[in-house]
């Protein structure tokens, strides 16, 4: 799986278009340029609780608090909530970023590199980050939740091939954030989370 595949099957680009008025191109070059740094923060949340995680997912440490807020904020319906035709709770989005990034700063620099990367404006990328973190959010869950992570190789992946209460995901090896593996990975976490 990859972020391409991810953005037709959902038709986040028209969401994302709709959602703040920009043409298609642009939302296609913004996501583009946005997405791998949302997944490798979702591997690796600054900002998510690890206490959370310790009762419910031993070994996934904060990502297994992100993964518990993604889930009170609506799970797989945050993809649902991007993709109706009612205005998106851009909220939900932020929420999230700062379990990811940490802080409005970190989103800031995410939004500027992206920005040198794709030629779309600092201050749109901005906008587009809550958006896109609830596509991504509400797309793992949705995944995982259907049994379609490829659960064995993706968690041998995320945990190194140790049984996750031997290995923390900090320091597991991570996919290169432009590979398809890294939705995989996060799919099949999500699934363990679920208890799939």
């Amino acid at each position: 799986m990859n972020i391409e595949q991810m953005l037709q099957q959902t038709n986040a680009i028209e969401a994302v278009s709709r959602e703040l008025g920009v043409d298609p191109a642009t939302a296609q070059a913004g996501a583009t340029a946005l997405l791998p740094s949302i997944l490798s923060g979702f591997q690796n949340p600054v900002g998510a609780p690890e206490a959370q995680a310790a009762g419910a997912f031993p070994g996934l440490g904060g990502l297994g608090g992100l993964l518990g807020s993604i889930g009170g904020l609506g799970g797989g319906n945050l993809l649902d909530n991007v993709t109706s035709s009612e205005p998106t709770e851009v909220e939900k989005g932020n929420q999230i970023l700062g379990q990811v990034f940490g802080s409005k700063d970190g989103s800031r620099a995410v939004a500027a590199s992206a920005a040198a990367q794709s030629g779309v404006e600092p201050s749109l990328l901005k906008k587009m980050l809550p958006i896109l973190a609830m596509i991504a959010a509400g797309y793992v869950m949705k995944q995982a939740g259907q049994g379609q992570g490829g659960l064995g190789g993706a968690l041998g992946g995320i945990l190194g091939g140790q049984p996750a209460s031997d290995s923390g995901l900090a320091s597991a090896p991570r996919s290169p954030a432009g590979s398809g593996s890294i939705l995989d990975d996060l799919i099949g976490a999500a699934g363990k989370y679920l208890g799939r």
